[in-house]
């Protein structure tokens, strides 16, 4: 299991209960198709890889695909611990291939391997998680767990997509695809006293 990377405070025991959830629909959410609450039984932490909450609002609503939606977690957490609510949970996001179906998507705000992604000299993921980010969403899941009664597991966007792909700097090379939310994101922390298993990886 990865675990590590948080700076600031130490993390209470407990999560807050009810977190304050900014709600800031994406232009084209109407047109995610619905599912019940039952539906849902995985959470899927990402991080957005880009620099700035702004910057991942703009990649979330840029339309992509033929249905006039485009890629998009359903919640954003900022450094500050800010929630935003781009998509209720009742609606499917394209997030995670082959698990959108099921999954509730939230991205945290983080450079990743920004701006060079699939460079394979620069696929260190060094930023840390601040403990104010962590908190709220160790917050966020516990509510998450009271509104759908089946969710049960989590697991990070690395360890479902597991897909390689050709370096943009040498195409003999082969790199992962993901690796968000990486190995400063605290595993232990975000576990604990969660109620959720975490799926899939090669973690234990």
């Amino acid at each position: 299991m990865v675990t590590g990377g948080v700076s600031g405070r130490p993390h209470a025991k407990l999560p807050r209960m009810n977190p304050s959830i900014h709600e800031q629909p994406l232009p084209y959410v109407d047109l995610l198709p619905e599912r019940a609450a039952e539906a849902v039984d995985l959470v899927v932490i990402h991080c957005t890889e880009l620099p700035d909450l702004a910057m991942a609002r703009e990649y979330g609503e840029r339309v992509l695909h033929a249905s006039g939606t485009g890629n998009s977690g359903h919640y954003y957490i900022d450094r500050d611990g800010t929630i935003c609510r781009y998509a209720p949970g009742e609606r499917v996001a394209h997030h995670v291939r082959g698990h959108n179906e099921h999954s509730i998507g939230i991205e945290l705000v983080n450079r990743g391997r920004y701006p060079d992604w699939w460079d394979s000299r620069r696929q260190s993921m060094t930023e840390p998680y601040p403990a104010l980010q962590i908190d709220a969403l160790r917050a966020l899941l516990a509510q998450l767990r009271g509104s759908f009664p089946n969710l049960t597991q989590i697991a990070g966007h690395e360890d479902l997509d597991t897909a390689m792909m050709p370096a943009t700097d040498d195409p003999a090379l082969e790199i992962r695809r993901k690796l968000d939310p990486g190995p400063m994101f605290p595993w232990d922390a975000v576990l604990r006293d969660s109620g959720l298993l975490r799926i899939g990886g090669d973690h234990p």
